[in-house]
């Protein structure tokens, strides 16, 4: 069982920087393979924005944040962190890690949220103008 819990969101202006952590609890030890970052607005599908592949921190940014966004981890103490820099009123939403025990043949992540297996409660994200 893995529990996953997110931290660090909160309002911004528009501009400004953020910095949200994602805590895994891995009780079955290295089960997790990769660690995505969603977020899901009001009214708007749940979109994946950033993943990383554990064993060697492959990163993936989606456009809408590519160049903007970055993520990385801690492996020894399970933590993956989303630095959000540039921030727009688009990006208010609710963030969620998420981990995924598969990972792609020869390495990387799955993009789809369905292929996560656990999920933290969330964090919101507020980015006024």
């Amino acid at each position: 069982q893995v529990e996953m819990v997110e931290s660090g969101g909160g309002s911004v202006q528009a501009g400004g920087s953020v910095r949200l952590s994602c805590e895994y609890l891995d009780s079955t030890k290295k089960s997790v393979k990769c660690v995505g970052w969603f977020r899901q607005a009001p009214g708007k599908e749940r979109e994946g924005i950033a993943r990383i592949y554990v064993r060697d921190s492959l990163p993936y940014y989606s456009d809408a944040v590519k160049d903007r966004f970055a993520i990385s981890q801690d492996k020894n103490n399970n933590k993956v962190y989303l630095q959000m820099n540039s921030l727009k009123p688009e990006d208010t939403a609710m963030y969620f890690c998420a981990a995924d025990r598969s990972y792609l043949k020869g390495g990387g992540c799955y993009p789809e949220a369905d292929e996560y297996d656990y999920w933290g409660q969330g964090t919101q994200v507020t980015v006024s103008s």
